[in-house]
């Protein structure tokens, strides 16, 4: 090979090598393109975006807080083979509107019924991670019908033991920060804020990544974001009132209890055997509370053999 061909061949490797950092670069989460949108009005008073793909049984996912519908991404990707999913953004968050009020979970489980019967549907799956597993169980347990299994990930339930032990921990306290100072106080750091969030939660300082970071704090940074997002944890007192007069009435649907092996951990199947009867735990290794970014593979598979599994069914069907 002459000088100038292998000077060209060298050109065209680091071309192809740019190329591909560059496409690297510019990723961010994202659910997959061939998902329709849709804006869903609930009649809770919040206008719903979500977007939904497959065919098969039908999985809701319900995203937390610090992040967006977006989050389920490697999920999505996988579970959209076999069956219809479901993606919505909760009220306050990314594409939904962001009302004054209703941010209380038994009110967004209103939103999640609307989102689903909306589409065409009734009976689902849900899986759930982080302030996302608040609204499923509010929705479990106000439409205990219409879930066929239950996913939870990573998180407590207001009022629902070790509730009060939890909430002394001084990394949460964030749950107590909202209001139109601490609004002031963000506006402009959002991504600050949210570091604080992601740094003190993940087993590792390198997840969620840089460009997962900038994505989602540009979202929370978009106008009356963080007011949205700070009334998520201010409902907190009415979902303690609601959760104690839901777990009156046990879940008798199977539930997969989900923690990370170094955040929440078996606590979530304690907390969930206070609040369902039919619970399997499990526990991720080495993984942080942000599942999705790290520890997405297995994750995704223990989701994905969980909702298959025949055995995983309710007594006495």
């Amino acid at each position: 090979m002459g000088l100038v061909s292998k000077i060209t061949a060298r050109t065209l490797i680091a071309i192809s090598l740019a190329a591909t950092s560059a496409q690297i670069a510019t990723a961010q989460p994202a659910i997959p393109s061939t998902f329709k949108e849709q804006i869903v009005h609930s009649p809770a008073g919040a206008d719903i975006f979500v977007r939904f793909a497959g065919t098969g049984h039908v999985v809701v996912l319900i995203h937390g807080y610090a992040e967006t519908s977006d989050s389920w991404a490697p999920l999505a990707t996988e579970l959209v083979k076999s069956y219809t999913v479901i993606v919505p953004d909760l009220r306050g968050i990314g594409k939904s509107s962001r009302p004054a009020g209703g941010y209380d979970k038994k009110t967004q489980a209103a939103d999640i019924r609307a989102v689903v019967t909306t589409l065409g549907f009734d009976r689902t799956f849900v899986v759930s991670h982080d302030i996302g597993i608040m609204v499923a169980y509010a929705y479990a347990s106000l439409y205990p019908d219409k879930v066929e299994r239950l996913v939870v990930m990573d998180a407590p339930l207001p009022g629902i033991a070790p509730w009060d032990d939890i909430v002394k921990d001084h990394k949460l306290w964030h749950f107590s920060f909202w209001g139109p100072d601490e609004e002031r106080l963000v506006q402009g750091r959002e991504r600050i804020y949210l570091d604080r969030i992601w740094n003190d939660f993940s087993a590792s300082p390198s997840q969620p990544d840089e460009l997962t970071r900038k994505f989602y704090a540009a979202q929370y940074a978009k106008p009356g974001a963080m007011r949205a997002g700070f009334a998520h944890f201010k409902a907190f007192d009415q979902d303690v009132q609601d959760n104690k007069v839901f777990q009156q009435t046990k879940l008798t649907m199977p539930v997969l209890a989900v923690g990370g092996g170094k955040s929440f951990g078996a606590t979530q199947a304690v907390v969930m055997r206070n609040v369902a009867v039919n619970v399997r735990e499990a526990v991720v290794p080495n993984s942080g509370h942000w599942l999705m970014e790290e520890s997405p593979a297995y994750t995704v598979a223990l989701v994905r053999d969980y909702l298959k599994d025949p055995t995983a069914v309710t007594p006495g069907h």
